[in-house]
């Protein structure tokens, strides 16, 4: 099983933005750190989302658990719904690379339990300042 820890963070609302993917487990372990332009907090874990789906459909396997403690991107993959418009793309293409996999699923999970995302994804906004 490969574990996904995904955050995504902004400094301001929309600021510059960042996210952090942190893959962990059959042999794996990776970590990313993007900075994602101007967005909105919920954007950004909108796109970590999608970012770390992509990458664990690029590791092969078959069987992913992806936490994260935004509960608006968990809540809208277990209902398979947003009612806020400019999220609907990221959730449809988050179901589509999600039917990929045998096994999917996500929890949420406390801030002191997704620090390693956390760290990635504020290290993402400092990268975008400095450029």
């Amino acid at each position: 099983m490969l574990e996904v820890y995904i955050d995504g963070a902004s400094a301001g609302n929309p600021g510059p933005s960042g996210i952090g993917i942190f893959l962990k487990g059959e042999g794996i372990l990776e970590k990313i750190s993007e900075p994602i332009g101007i967005t909105n907090n919920h954007q950004a874990e909108f796109i970590a989302l999608v970012r770390g789906l992509e990458e664990a459909k690029k590791t092969g396997t078959s069987f992913v658990s992806l936490r994260s403690d935004s509960k608006i991107v968990v809540n809208s993959v277990d209902k398979a719904y947003v009612k806020n418009e400019e999220f609907k793309p990221y959730l449809e293409k988050a179901l589509q690379l999600i039917e990929q996999f045998d096994f999917f699923f996500i929890k949420w999970i406390p801030d002191k339990e997704n620090k390693a995302a956390d760290a990635l994804a504020r290290e993402a906004i400092r990268k975008a300042k400095n450029d």
